[in-house]
């Protein structure tokens, strides 16, 4: 990742991260490179996810709660959810970036609380079984005759995610003796990286909340760079070189890592 995103060489603040079932962070300030790596967990692939799936058609990919103002005084009669689909096709599941914009807009429409737990009196909110579920898609309109949902199970995994993700940076940033203001380029790599909703990564507090321009999407650059040491000796020498100057942060034995983790697991409040 570091070697094709240009992470390594930049001359302003730079932190670079590629989600996955392992989240790699690597920082670059004042010439030093801090990594670590993050458990985050395997639920933005859909894992662990009560109707997650990977991202093929049918997958939720984007998600929208709209209020409908319809009276004369301003007054909101309901809320509507909207989903986009991959491909257009009628929903069979969700994919990460669409349960990542889920629960972004679930917190800006009041359905979650700051601790994850679903809001039983919202009207967006249902319960069966004594469970409290939210509703993307009605059976009558996915393409195989069942709701797809969002539980409070499903939430928890993405904050656990989100959770480690978040406390990995904000513990590079502090071995620096930084704060997450001081980073001029957020670059986000990987294939998950790339259709992500930024705005949804910030709202759910995954990402520091940064101006959207310091933010970059940079695709699969971690296979990027694999094909460059693949065909370039000067590569493969480069890739050493930067490999020896990584300062390495075990996250599993750090001291403050669990103080981190259980903050993080909070959403933020909402304006």
């Amino acid at each position: 990742m570091d070697l094709a995103s240009g992470a390594w060489e930049a001359q302003q603040t730079t932190l670079a991260l590629d989600i996955g079932t392992n989240t790699e962070i690597t920082l670059n300030h004042a010439g030093r490179l801090l990594c670590c790596s993050c458990a985050s967990g395997p639920a933005f692939e859909g894992a662990h996810i009560r109707d997650g799936m990977r991202a093929a058609p049918g997958a939720i990919e984007r998600v929208q709660i709209k209020e409908d103002r319809t009276a004369g005084n301003g007054a909101s009669h309901h809320a509507r959810v909207r989903i986009q689909t991959i491909g257009d096709q009628p929903a069979v599941g969700i994919c990460g970036s669409g349960i990542l914009d889920a629960i972004a807009e679930m917190l800006g429409a009041g359905v979650l609380d700051r601790r994850g737990a679903l809001v039983g009196s919202h009207p967006l909110v249902r319960k069966t079984r004594g469970l409290n579920e939210f509703v993307l898609a009605e059976a009558a309109h996915t393409g195989h005759g069942k709701d797809v949902l969002v539980t409070r199970r499903d939430v928890n995994e993405i904050q656990l995610a989100k959770g480690a993700i978040r406390a990995g940076i904000e513990l590079l940033l502090a071995e620096a003796g930084i704060v997450a203001e001081d980073i001029q380029d957020f670059i986000v790599a990987g294939a998950f990286g790339t259709y992500i909703s930024i705005s949804s990564a910030v709202r759910v507090g995954m990402f520091p909340p940064l101006p959207v321009e310091r933010f970059r999407q940079v695709g699969n650059a971690a296979g990027a760079g694999a094909r460059q040491m693949l065909v370039s000796r000067q590569q493969r020498r480069l890739a050493q070189e930067i490999a020896q100057r990584l300062e390495y942060i075990e996250l599993s034995s750090h001291k403050e890592f669990t103080n981190e983790f259980s903050h993080r697991l909070f959403f933020p409040a909402v304006d």
